[in-house]
Order: C-alpha cells, then sequence, then structure tokens
C-alpha cells in the first residue's frame, strides 16, 4: 500500500524480445506490483513496468517464453490476468473484498460492546477477536506469505507480525482492531485509486468504438478499427465523432471540449476538419475518413496520457529513495527495542513487545510514499480534460515552478494569419506588375506572410509567371528569377544588405513596422542587367488574439515574473505588439540559434523558463528550455511529439490554468510529504516512549495515508 503510479524494474537485457501487454485485476497499490515483478524477475523477461491507473503490466520477454507463460507467472503473483480491460466500478470488483471487511468490524465491533458494556466469558471475546482478526487477515495473509517467499518486508507481513504479536501477549482487541483497520484502509486506498483510475478512464473512452458507414449498398455498422481512409462516415446529431475526417455534406455545431477544453461549439461545414472524440450536436454529417483510427488525433493524445502516467516526478523518486532506508531502519529499531530493555535492563518482555509492535506498524511508509503519484495523476487528468497534455510528473513539476516565459510572436500571441493592409509603388509601373513580382515568388514559399501575398493577389485575379533559381535567404525572404531578371521579396534586413534602402524608404519602413506591420519589399536586384532597385512595399498586419491581453495578465498572476516575446519579425513591430498586449520585453530580427540564446540568457535569470511556440518552427528553442510548451496541437501531430506540455487549442489561457494547476499540485505534494513525515516523527516518539497503543497507530498511519489521498484527489476537479 505504498504507490498508485506504476513501477518499474529491468530485469536482464534482451538482445531479442517481444512485448506482452496484459490487463490485470487486483492491481491497487505498491505491494501488488513489487510482487507482479518479483515473479517476473527470472532469465528471459526483460523491462517489466506496471501502471497502476490503467490496470496494465507491460512485459518484455524473450520470444522463447510464450505469453500463456508470463500469463501464468503474474497470476501466481497474487492478481489475475483478464482477456478484457478491466472496468473502473470499485463495487462489483470488490465484493468479497467489502463484506469480509464490514463482517470483520462488525465482530470487532460487537466484541468491544460486550467488554464496555458487560463482562463477558474470556473465550467469547476471544471468539469474537479471533474471528475478526481472521476474517479481515484473510484480504493481508496471502500477500504477506507471498512477500516472504520472495523475501520481502512489505506492510502485510508487518500487520501479520503485528496481530500474531499482539495475541501472544493477550492483547486480543488490539490485534483485532490492527487487522481491521489496515484491511479498511487498504479497500478504502482501492476506492481512492479506483476514483483516479475512473477519471482517466473518461478521459481515453471518449470514442465509440463503431463507426456508421455509408456504401452503395447501404449504411452499417463497422468497428473503428477496421475503417479505412476514404470512406465515407455518417455523423448524426448527438453522436460522438468516431475517426478524423473532412465534412462532405452538411452543417453543424461541434463540442470539442472533449478533446481541447474549448467551451464554444465551433461550426463546421462542407471542408472543415473533424476530430475523433468531438461531439456533434446539431444536424448531420457526411464525413470522409482522412486517416486510421491508430493515427488519428485523439489516439495520439490517449497514448500520450498513458505514457505521461509511467513518468515519475524528482519528488516521488526522492521519496521512493528515502522509503527504501526508511523501512529497514525503523523495523530494525522495533526489533532492538523489544530485545535490549528486557535483556540489559530488566524490562517487563511483554511491554517491550507491545512497543515494538507499534514501531513496526509506524514503519509502513504508507502517507509518505503515496503522497507523490496520486498528486500526479489526478493533476495530469484534469489538465487533459482541459485540453492541456502534460507529458509526465517531472515537467507537471516543472510547470509548477516556471518564473519566466518567452513566446513566439506569429501563432502564439497573434492569429497567425496575416493580412496585406498596404501597398506602396516605389518603381514599379503599376500595382500588377508589383503584384505580378510578389504573387510569382511567394507561390514557392510556405511563410504565413507568403500565403498573405498569395491570398491578396490571387483575390485581385493577378497571374503568377514561372520562377527559375528560387532561393531561400533564411530569416531574410526569398530571391528567384522571372522573364531572365533577378528579383527579391524580403524584409527590412534584406533591402539594407541588397543595398537599396535608401532615407526616404528607411522613413516610411520605420512607419510601418512602428504601427505593428510587418513589411514585405520587392524589387529587383543588382544582376548585371541593371541596378538594384525597389519596386515597391507591402504592409501586413498579424492582429493580436481577441483573449491574448487577459491570458498575459493570468500568467503574471500566477507568479511568472518576467514574458519575453522572441521573434522573427523586425524590432519596431515585435515592441509594438509587445506594448499592445502587455508582455514585458520583445526581441526582434530572431533567427532560430538567436532564441536559444535568449532563452539561456533567462534561465540564468529565473532559473526555471517555459517557450511558447508550434512545435516545429521553434524546436531549438523548445529544446533549450526548462519546459516546451506547443500551441495548438489539436492541428498538428508533430507539436504533440516534440513539446513537453501541447495546448491544444490556440487559447494562451489554457497556460495560465496550467501554471495553475501545476502550482496547486506542487503545494500539495509537499504538503503531503510534510505531513506524512511530521506524522511519523511524532508516532515514533509516542511509540518510543510508550504513549501509544497498536490500534491508535495503525489508525493515526491510515488516517494519514487516506487524508493525502483525498487531499490529492482535490486536483481531478477541472479549472473553469
Amino acid at each position: 500500500m505504498n504507490e498508485t503510479q506504476d513501477s518499474t524494474i529491468v530485469v536482464n537485457k534482451l538482445n531479442k524480445s517481444v512485448t506482452s501487454t496484459f490487463n490485470v485485476a487486483g492491481m491497487d497499490c505498491a505491494d501488488e506490483i513489487a510482487a507482479i515483478q518479483n515473479s517476473l524477475n527470472i532469465p528471459k523477461i526483460g523491462r517489466v513496468t506496471a501502471n497502476l491507473m490503467s490496470s496494465q503490466v507491460q512485459v518484455e520477454h524473450d520470444p522463447d517464453i510464450t505469453r500463456d507463460d508470463v500469463k501464468a507467472l503474474i497470476n501466481k503473483s497474487g492478481v489475475t490476468v483478464r482477456d478484457e480491460k478491466v472496468t473502473a466500478s470499485f463495487y462489483s470488483n470488490n465484493k468479497s473484498r467489502v463484506w469480509l471487511v464490514v463482517t470483520s468490524g462488525v465482530l470487532l465491533s460487537v466484541g468491544l460492546l460486550l467488554q464496555w458494556l458487560a463482562s463477558p466469558p474470556e473465550e467469547l471475546l476471544f471468539g469474537l477477536f479471533l474471528a475478526s482478526t481472521l476474517l479481515g487477515g484473510s484480504l493481508i495473509a496471502p500477500k504477506a506469505y507471498r512477500a516472504v517467499k520472495q523475501f520481502s518486508l512489505d506492510m502485510n507481513v508487518l500487520m501479520v507480525i503485528a496481530a500474531v504479536g499482539a495475541f501472544f501477549i493477550r492483547e486480543y482487541s488490539e490485534g483485532a482492531a490492527v487487522v481491521f483497520l489496515f484491511s479498511l484502509a487498504e479497500l478504502l486506498e482501492a476506492f481512492s485509486v479506483a476514483r483516479a483510475r475512473k477519471a482517466i478512464q473518461d478521459v481515453l473512452s471518449i470514442t465509440p468504438q463503431n463507426a456508421l458507414v455509408e456504401t452503395p449498398k447501404g449504411r452499417f455498422a463497422k468497428p473503428v478499427e477496421e475503417v479505412q481512409i476514404g470512406e465515407t462516415i455518417i455523423i448524426l446529431g448527438g453522436d460522438r465523432v468516431p475517426l478524423d475526417g473532412i465534412v462532405e455534406k452538411g452543417t453543424s455545431s461541434v463540442n470539442q471540449a472533449p478533446l481541447t477544453g474549448e467551451s464554444q461549439p465551433v461550426f463546421k461545414q462542407i471542408g472543415d476538419t473533424v476530430l475523433a472524440g468531438t461531439i456533434n450536436e446539431t444536424g448531420t454529417l457526411t464525413v470522409k475518413v482522412k486517416s486510421l483510427f491508430k493515427d488519428s488525433k485523439i489516439s495520439n493524445v490517449i497514448r500520450m496520457v498513458e505514457e505521461a502516467q509511467s513518468q515519475k516526478a524528482p519528488a516521488q523518486l526522492f521519496v521512493d529513495k528515502f522509503a527504501k532506508i526508511y523501512t529497514p531502519v525503523v523495523t530494525v529499531i522495533a526489533i532492538l527495542l523489544a530485545i535490549v530493555p528486557p535483556l540489559l535492563f530488566n524490562g517487563d518482555s511483554n511491554t517491550w513487545l507491545y512497543r515494538s509492535l507499534v514501531f513496526l506498524v509506524i514503519a509502513c511508509p504508507c502517507a509518505l510514499v503515496i503522497a507523490t503519484p496520486v498528486s500526479v495523476v489526478s493533476a495530469l487528468t484534469a489538465l487533459a480534460k482541459m485540453g492541456v497534455l502534460v507529458k509526465g510528473g517531472v515537467y507537471l513539476e516543472s510547470l509548477g515552478k516556471l518564473r519566466a516565459l518567452a513566446v513566439d510572436k506569429t501563432g502564439t500571441i497573434t492569429e497567425g494569419v496575416p493580412k496585406v493592409v498596404s501597398t506602396k509603388l516605389i518603381k514599379a509601373d503599376s500595382e500588377v506588375e508589383l503584384l505580378t513580382i510578389a504573387l510569382s515568388l511567394e507561390k514557392e514559399s510556405t511563410h504565413p506572410l507568403a500565403r498573405a501575398v498569395v491570398k491578396y493577389s490571387e483575390d485581385k485575379k493577378i497571374q503568377a509567371k514561372p520562377v527559375h533559381g528560387f532561393k531561400v535567404i533564411q530569416g531574410k525572404g526569398i530571391e528567384g528569377t522571372i522573364d531572365s531578371f533577378s528579383f527579391f521579396a524580403g524584409n527590412h534586413k534584406l533591402a539594407h544588405e541588397l543595398g537599396v534602402c535608401t532615407p526616404e524608404i528607411e522613413t516610411y519602413l520605420k512607419s510601418l513596422e512602428s504601427e505593428a506591420q510587418s513589411v514585405l519589399v520587392i524589387g529587383r536586384k543588382n544582376d548585371g542587367q541593371s541596378y538594384g532597385k525597389i519596386l515597391g512595399i507591402l504592409g501586413m498586419a498579424d492582429e493580436p488574439r481577441a483573449n491574448v491581453n487577459q491570458a498575459i495578465k493570468d500568467l503574471h498572476k500566477e507568479g511568472i515574473l518576467e514574458i519575453s516575446m522572441l521573434s522573427g519579425d523586425n524590432q519596431l513591430t515585435a515592441s509594438a505588439i509587445a506594448k499592445r498586449v502587455g508582455i514585458d520585453s520583445a526581441k526582434g530580427d530572431m533567427l532560430p540559434e538567436n532564441k536559444v540564446e535568449e532563452i539561456k540568457k533567462l534561465m540564468e535569470r529565473h532559473e526555471f523558463v517555459g517557450m511558447v511556440g508550434d512545435g516545429i518552427n521553434d524546436a531549438p528553442a523548445l529544446a533549450q528550455a526548462t519546459i516546451g510548451i506547443a500551441m495548438g496541437a489539436a492541428g498538428t501531430d508533430a507539436a504533440i511529439e516534440t513539446a513537453d506540455v501541447a495546448l491544444m487549442t490556440d487559447d494562451l489561457n489554457q497556460l495560465a490554468k496550467a501554471v495553475n494547476k501545476g502550482r496547486k499540485a506542487l503545494n500539495i505534494i509537499r504538503f503531503n510529504i510534510t505531513f506524512a513525515l511530521v506524522t511519523k516523527a511524532i508516532f515514533i516518539v509516542l511509540g518510543a516512549l510508550g504513549y501509544s497503543s497498536l490500534w491508535l497507530a495503525v489508525a493515526a498511519d491510515m488516517g494519514a495515508t487516506l487524508l493525502v489521498i483525498a487531499n490529492s484527489l482535490r486536483l481531478l476537479n477541472v479549472e473553469k
């Protein structure tokens, strides 16, 4: 009863191996996990990963060992391998366990009442307390036996020793109370784990099992795993979308909250993308499938959530190491406590044996070890429901420690959809000439500014010309040959480098940039046939997102001391945008390597620094930061793969909520660990001095365990 996340050991390394996954019932705490790992600690079995939240065990094994062989070994540990996924229903999985604990408690209560109200025969009391002990102990003794066989000292062994010792010194009621309280606490702990497990399963089970496929012969249901790319599916109003696809017919409002956390439905029409797991609220949609279920957005999200549970937070790793030292040390002290005073100081053997049994109970590190994993899993689950995917406990802790942020401009602070808002002719004879050159060059580029130029030009019915020798000038612009002449389209910096910027043009460019416009300078290069010259200038505006000002305020409220915008745009434009939205500072003309250097400087000042970008173009900066955060991950699989944290929408407010949740998780973890340590220290002193009884020690230990679980489960609440 130690931890509620996964545990992983590497037994041996295999040159050739296969990996098998098993659904396991009865795996409720670290004792079962340890038993599974010990059972599988044999040659030809390598990595063993047990995930408590998904009730699954993954085993890497030699091909010579069959899946049935591995299954038999797991079953020997006391749990049960099932063919189907284990449901989160607590009572259905624990009926006999519940009634054994209840009956044990009733018998104990009857015995205590008789002892208090009357003077019944000692045989009757002994019978009631023994029956209570045997019923409750039937849940503990098998686990203790397996632990002893595996030369392991776990809490089940300590409790059996404590109960037997209590009966040995004729403290029957105490022995029965120890067993009942421990079995009750384990039951309540399993219930709490089941609650957290159900919350995760709710996140992972947001897609239907079947899709309504339309064929020339009619409509029929088909398992989502069997639907192929290009098939047509029908999504009725009120149904969940089973697969990613493109709307071919119909309009409707789609609730994307299960996937992205967005509160408002999104209107969908012909040509729009719908994602698996979202809910079609009104009209019927005809959708062409664009990806297999295993490659769908929701499948990637599910995989990421499941993997996140296997990543231990630094606090948990520390506690695990501490517990490995703590339990044996306290157990040795308990043994010495039973032996030394009677032998050397003529102490009463029964008295000191009793105190040593109290010490054995105190040796349980349940509350301490469970303090971190339940908090982490609860926070990760709540964040997933909010549309924020965090890849593990280590990144959750980093979120909670963030003190500074670096943010990309385009697509993060701004809409990422720039529009041409001004045109100025310099040497071009007409706007048509200018836009023809601009369109011809920019059609070859994938830059957001290029797409703005293409749309503006095509709306004006401009026709592009063939381009030869197309070349991208990194961070500056593009060039190419049109009708045997060399042309360029680029930023202010490129115009300077080509020597075509006059004082008048310089003044005009700066006036546009001070108004937060990006500039595109179009001109002829000095190619030996003619001198370089500027044909014209396009001004483009990329407006800040509607809610970004509030998001920046919220991030500051959450304790983010410095927010710096790193942009490839010019310094004047970057500064203008930053000022409009409340960002502390802005750096313009940033190449990827420059962004890395700026993040290093931020880390020198604040240590814990996050980088917010699109997950692809900002990859070096995302990797350099303490934690990389991708915006709009629902739009790209690469963003999910690249970043440590993925915001499923383009809403920066999600980040403020995620930081808040990370801070709460960190505070709860710290409180839980401190509370557990203080409780242990108090009862170690009380036990040594003889002021603690067995049942009180059990109640205190189990009470502390349940308190830290309940405290951790508060993190399941989703922030509005």
